[in-house]
């Protein structure tokens, strides 16, 4: 009989190229939000894959940037934090926007540690297959990569490959999580990342970034078999307030209609969701905000 196989792996890459797509693909359940536009994930999320002989530990990190506030130093600091005592790294890149500089960036770094890092082309669904592949090629130079897969997360396409490439490289160890644990972060900070996700899809390109996500109260009503939900929409400016409202209160009845089905999926219970609207001027650099809505800022 095998012995049984754990370990943690880093997920990275630049903002935007498919890691949280990627990630809840691997494990088969929606975890981490996903988004078109950059810099969605804000906390590390663990999520666990767990089969017969085998566990791997995710953590899925901000994209690396250059940060503007509070908040941006943050996500850049969790992302390189995560780097240390992990199995492996899985570096995520998008083959059909083009590796460039910034991935040339990350490399570097990435070629720095003593830890195996394995390329995810990802997107290659789309992608320009012979440009991308010189893309990878010239990567290669820069980091040698312990494993190069072509991938897609959306399509699914390569993603059983890539799993067992990613099994190879861990040792023998516990059952850190049970069975049907997929994740470890709370279940309000998921539902409100759901709503999160739901605004960055929705609001104007120069709103998203100035939104967070307070979970006011979450009730089970058993007389009433559902789930009550109140949350908060965060945003730094008055004028954002009328946006994130909409005309008639029409855009956060979209919002709160998207994340309750997806709410109700994930919790498996019908689910009443209240969101209220509120200012808070430049939430993203005052730390006690931060600290609130589960953001710990350290060095």
């Amino acid at each position: 009989m095998s012995e049984f196989r754990s370990g943690f792996l880093a997920l990275i890459g630049r903002p935007n190229v498919g890691k949280s797509t990627l990630m809840n693909t691997l494990v088969g359940e929606k975890i981490a939000i996903v988004s078109d536009k950059p810099q969605t994930t804000r906390n590390r999320i663990q999520c666990i894959l767990t089969r017969e002989d085998y566990q791997m530990i995710f953590v899925d990190t901000p994209g690396i940037h250059r940060p503007k506030n509070k908040l941006g130093e943050y996500m850049v600091q969790a992302a390189r934090d995560s780097l240390s005592e992990m199995e492996a790294i899985l570096f995520v890149v998008d083959a059909a926007d083009g590796i460039g500089a910034g991935d040339r960036r990350i490399a570097g770094r990435l070629k720095e540690l003593r830890v195996p890092v394995i390329l995810a082309a990802n997107k290659m669904d789309i992608a320009n297959p012979e440009r991308a592949r010189v893309q990878i090629k010239d990567l290669a130079e820069v980091c040698p990569f312990a494993e190069i897969v072509e991938v897609s997360a959306k399509q699914g396409f390569n993603m059983d490959l890539l799993e067992q490439k990613l099994v190879s490289f861990l040792p023998e160890g516990p059952k850190y999580y049970p069975d049907d644990m997929v994740t470890d972060q709370p279940e309000r900070a998921i539902l409100a990342e759901i709503i999160r996700e739901k605004a960055l899809q929705l609001l104007q390109q120069e709103v998203p970034h100035g939104i967070g996500v307070e979970m006011e109260k979450i009730q089970e009503r058993e007389d009433k078999g559902l789930v009550e939900v109140y949350a908060s929409i965060l945003c730094e400016k008055s004028s954002h307030k009328g946006i994130v409202i909409g005309k008639g209160g029409q855009m956060l009845k979209s919002i709160g209609s998207m994340a309750r089905k997806d709410m109700e999926s994930l919790l498996g219970e019908k689910v009443f969701l209240k969101l209220f609207v509120k200012v808070k001027n430049d939430w993203r650099n005052d730390s006690n905000t931060l600290k609130s809505l589960g953001y710990s800022l350290h060095k």
